[in-house]
Formats: C-alpha cells, sequence, structure tokens
C-alpha cells in the first residue's frame, strides 16, 4: 500500500478509509449534514447582509417623522405599517439590524478575547492566579447577569454603547471558565509534557499548543453568546438603558410601542419577529457547530 502511494498514477487505487480527509472539511461536511443547522446559517446571513445593506435598500429614512401618516397598518406604501410619529417601521427594522447585530458582535468578542486570557493563565499557572481569577468569577455569575449589566449600564449612563460593554463583561466569565477547564484538560498530555522537558517557553506553549486546542469550544460558546447578547441588548433597550432615541434598536422599538399593543399590534410584532428570527438562527448555527466540532457529538 505504501508503494502506490508514492505512485501518484495509483493514488486511486488506495482504500476509501485510508485516504485522510482535512479536519475542516470533515467538520464542514457534518454541519451540512445537519439540515436545521443550514437553515440557522441561512438566517444569519440573511440578516447580516441586510444589516449591510440597510441604508440602500430601506425605502424610507428611519427617523424621518410624519405625522399625518402615524399609526397606519401595513401597506403597499408601508410594508410593516407606521409607528406613532409616522415612522416607516420596516426601514427601521432594517436599520436595527445593524445596531443589533453590532452589539451582539463585538459584545462577545470583548468577552472571547478577555474571559479567553484570563482562562488560560488561571488553568495553566494554577495556585494563587487560578484561585483569585476563579473567585472573581464566581462573584459575577453570583448576580443574575440581565440585574449586574443593570447596574453597570446605570454606573456608566445609558447609551448604545455602555450596553455593549456591560453585556460584554457579563460574559466574561463563562468564556473564562470555559477555556480553563480546557486547558486544564489539555495541559496534562503528554506532547505539553514534552515540551516543558525541552524547555519551551510557557508563551509559546500557550500560543502554539493550549491555545489551539481550547478554540473549539469557545467557537461554539461564541456563536450561542451572540444570540443572548442580542436578547439582552434589546431588554437595556426595552428599560430605556441602551440605544438612546430616534436610534432605531430593536428592543427600543418594543418599549416605544408597548403602549399600542390593541390599537396597532404591528407596531411590536414585527421587531419581536426580528429578534426572535435572530436569535433562532443564531442558536440553530451554535448547535449545528457542536455537533461538528465535538468528537462525542460525532460519535
Amino acid at each position: 500500500m505504501a508503494e502506490l502511494a508514492k505512485n501518484p498514477a495509483d493514488i486511486s487505487m488506495i482504500p476509501a478509509e485510508e485516504k485522510q480527509i482535512p479536519p475542516w472539511k470533515e467538520n464542514w461536511q457534518s454541519f451540512y449534514k445537519n439540515k436545521l443547522a443550514v437553515i440557522g446559517l441561512g438566517i444569519v446571513i440573511f440578516f447580516i447582509i441586510i444589516a449591510i445593506i440597510a441604508p440602500w435598500i430601506a425605502p424610507y429614512s428611519f427617523k424621518d417623522q410624519v405625522l399625518a401618516d402615524r399609526m397606519q397598518a401595513p401597506s403597499s406604501k408601508h410594508w410593516f405599517g407606521t409607528d406613532d410619529f409616522g415612522r416607516d417601521i420596516f426601514s427601521r427594522v432594517l436599520h436595527g439590524a445593524r445596531i443589533s447585530l453590532t452589539v451582539g458582535f463585538f459584545s462577545v468578542l470583548g468577552s472571547v478575547v478577555i474571559g479567553t486570557l484570563l482562562g488560560i493563565v488561571a488553568g495553566y499557572y494554577g495556585r494563587w492566579v487560578d484561585t483569585i481569577i476563579s473567585r472573581i468569577f464566581d462573584i459575577m455569575l453570583a448576580f443574575p447577569s440581565i440585574l449586574l449589566a443593570i447596574a453597570i449600564v446605570s454606573v456608566l449612563g445609558p447609551s448604545l454603547k455602555n450596553a455593549l460593554i456591560a453585556i460584554a463583561v457579563i460574559n466574561i466569565p463563562n468564556f473564562g471558565r470555559l477555556v480553563r477547564s480546557r486547558v486544564l484538560s489539555v495541559k496534562q498530555e503528554e506532547y505539553i509534557m514534552s515540551a516543558r522537558a525541552v524547555g519551551m517557553k510557557d508563551t509559546r506553549i500557550l500560543l502554539r499548543h493550549i491555545l489551539p486546542n481550547s478554540v473549539s469550544p469557545v467557537i461554539v460558546q461564541a456563536t450561542l453568546a451572540i444570540a443572548t447578547a442580542i436578547i439582552e441588548a434589546a431588554a437595556l433597550g426595552f428599560l430605556g438603558l441602551g440605544a438612546r432615541p430616534p436610534e432605531p434598536e430593536w428592543g427600543t422599538m418594543l418599549a416605544d410601542s408597548r403602549n399600542y399593543i390593541t390599537q396597532a399590534p404591528w407596531t411590536l410584532f414585527f421587531p419581536g419577529m426580528a429578534i426572535m428570527l435572530t436569535v433562532l438562527g443564531f442558536n440553530l448555527m451554535g448547535d449545528g457547530l457542536r455537533d461538528a466540532l465535538d468528537p462525542k457529538m460525532k460519535n
């Protein structure tokens, strides 16, 4: 068999089970077989495209007020109707996708960077370093996440930027503990001990061996965390602690329309549906990534 492998002309004679499939291709094949995950990916891509091209496809400006058109039901002129200020809800929902996805992506990115750094340090060095970092995580997790976010925004002041910071902070312990548990397992492997034995520096071990072997669960958790971050941003906006008027953040739109639920239900339905579909897309995609990247789930 080895002789056949040396001859490119005879490579087709090697049994399929002996051919090596790149890990990324194997993971993609596993992900693609999960139809719900593919649907979730499609929903996420759809909203990302909407967020990018919103200024060019929105029929009206998201802040134009036409009081003569206030509280109009969905029609050919206003597909999603208008709100109490006569603003086109369809245009506001399109622009709101940009705000919600921005908050979701960048808040989770900050959580991943800081949480991964703290988790690696705590898991690799252990002892008093691990104790201090772990106790900080425990204290943060002792508070309900939304209450902690409200407290942070109350201190910093209501704004979209501060809401993003608050959401990033409350998610740090989740990534920190996930990475810490992974590092505690990986650092006991023989190749890590061999690297230490030959005098390899800790920084090189962390970057070349431990970090790459801890990425998979972080990717899955980050995808699911984006969905949670979008809900938390909407909750802060609903409470008046997120985006400030006239920014068309979906949670703020729900808060502005809650007094008209019987008179104009479309003012709540379409922003709420946008939140639901976006969160559903990220959750389905996250479940698919978990099944594709976790060897235990494959089996």
